[in-house]
C-alpha cells in the first residue's frame, strides 16, 4: 500500500507561510538544499529543476496533491498552469475551474479522504502532500509520514502547518533528524 507524506517548509513557530501566504524567507540557498533534494529528488517543479540542472527521475513519489491556493501560488501570470510535469498531479478546490494548458491536472471537489484512500490503494511510488494548511488538517488522519523542513525563522501568524480545524492530538515516530549548517533541520517521522 502506498503512504501519503506531508513534506513540506515550515517555520520554527509552525507555519507554512506567513500572514499574506509569502514564503519567501524560507532559505532556498545553503547546505540543505544538495542532501534534502537527494532525499526528496522530484519535489521540485519541473520547469525550474530542469533550468538548474536537479534530476527529477527517481524520487520517492509519483502523486503530489495540493489545495488551490497552493497551486496558485506557482502560477501568478498563468504561464506555469502545470507544476509538477513529470507527476500526476491533483488539486482539490470546489470553486475553480483549470486553467489554459492544465489539461494534465486534475482538479476535482471531491472528498479528499475517500480520493487518498483510493490512490493509497493503487500500484505506485507513494503520494506527496505539497500543501497547504487547511488540506493537511482535513487529510490529518491519513497522512502516514512527516518530512518537515523545519527553517531557522518566525512568522508570528499566518498558515498554520495543520490549518486551524481542531483534531485528535496524535503521537508521531521521529525516524530521522538532520541538521544542517544553514539553520534548516529536516525532522522525519512515522505513525507509530
Amino acid at each position: 500500500m502506498r503512504s501519503l507524506t506531508y513534506y513540506i517548509a515550515v517555520s520554527l513557530d509552525g507555519y507554512i507561510a506567513g500572514p499574506d501566504g509569502q514564503f519567501d524567507a524560507f532559505l532556498a540557498e545553503g547546505d540543505h538544499m544538495a542532501g534534502i533534494w537527494e532525499r526528496y529528488r522530484g519535489t521540485a517543479p519541473t520547469q525550474l529543476a530542469e533550468a538548474v540542472g536537479l534530476p527529477l527521475d527517481g524520487g520517492p513519489f509519483d502523486t503530489v496533491l495540493m489545495g488551490w491556493n497552493t497551486y496558485a501560488v506557482g502560477m501568478p501570470d498563468q504561464h506555469r498552469p502545470s507544476p509538477y510535469q513529470h507527476l500526476r498531479q491533483i488539486v482539490f478546490t470546489r470553486t475553480h475551474e483549470g486553467p489554459p494548458g492544465s489539461e494534465d491536472v486534475t482538479f476535482t471537489g471531491s472528498d479528499p479522504v475517500a480520493v487518498v484512500r483510493a490512490l493509497k490503494e493503487e500500484d505506485g511510488k507513494d503520494i506527496w502532500l505539497c500543501g497547504g494548511g487547511t488540506l493537511a488538517a482535513v487529510l490529518a488522519e491519513e497522512i502516514d509520514r512527516l518530512a518537515l523542513k523545519i527553517n531557522p525563522v518566525q512568522f508570528g501568524a499566518g498558515i498554520p502547518l495543520f490549518g486551524t480545524r481542531a483534531y485528535a492530538p496524535a503521537a508521531w515516530r521521529r525516524v530521522d533528524t538532520t541538521a544542517f549548517d544553514s539553520g534548516v533541520v529536516l525532522a522525519e517521522y512515522r505513525r507509530p
